[in-house]
């Protein structure tokens, strides 16, 4: 079993570089977050604008929604979605291939064309960077007897993080 998102602190990492990466290209940036799809916040920048928990989990059902309307409708997968008003605009998509969704909120200065643009680009670049990582060496622990788990007289294989699988 691997980490959750939230929980690894190497995601947390690539997508904290990734979202300020986006906010050195777009200065209209006002709040960036990734977020599970279960609602869980993965990381944010910067701090105090939103209230980070709460954004995640309305994020998370957005973009269930959003998924669950293109589905119904059989137009394909969903591929972002905008909130956009006068003071702003909210934009989601999903990190390609992994459970992990972008949401950034962008304030008027910006164009809805390039807000989007640096959008896909930060979930892109975290794409790459989990893609890239090098594979986590299990701890010491998992090595010895006592720290693998038998099953049917064998010892267990760990996973990539050193948890043994039961």
């Amino acid at each position: 079993m691997s980490l959750a998102p939230h929980l690894d602190p190497v995601v947390v990492d690539l997508g904290r570089r990734a979202l300020l990466d986006m906010g050195e290209v777009s200065r209209s940036l006002v709040y960036g977050s990734f977020l599970t799809d279960d609602g869980f916040e993965v990381v944010h920048v910067p701090d105090g604008k939103v209230d980070a928990n709460r954004f995640a989990s309305m994020a998370s059902s957005i973009q269930a929604l959003s998924e669950a309307v293109a589905r119904e409708v059989r137009i394909g997968s969903s591929e972002y979605v905008i909130i956009a008003s006068d003071k702003g605009h909210v934009i989601q998509l999903r990190v390609p291939g992994h459970p992990v969704v972008l949401g950034a909120l962008f304030d008027d200065d910006e164009t809805l064309g390039k807000a989007l643009s640096v959008a896909r680009r930060c979930a892109q670049q975290l794409a790459a960077s989990l893609a890239d990582r090098p594979p986590v060496q299990p701890d010491a622990a998992a090595h010895e007897p006592d720290a693998a788990v038998e099953h049917a007289g064998a010892p267990a294989r760990a996973d990539a993080h050193g948890v043994p699988a039961l």
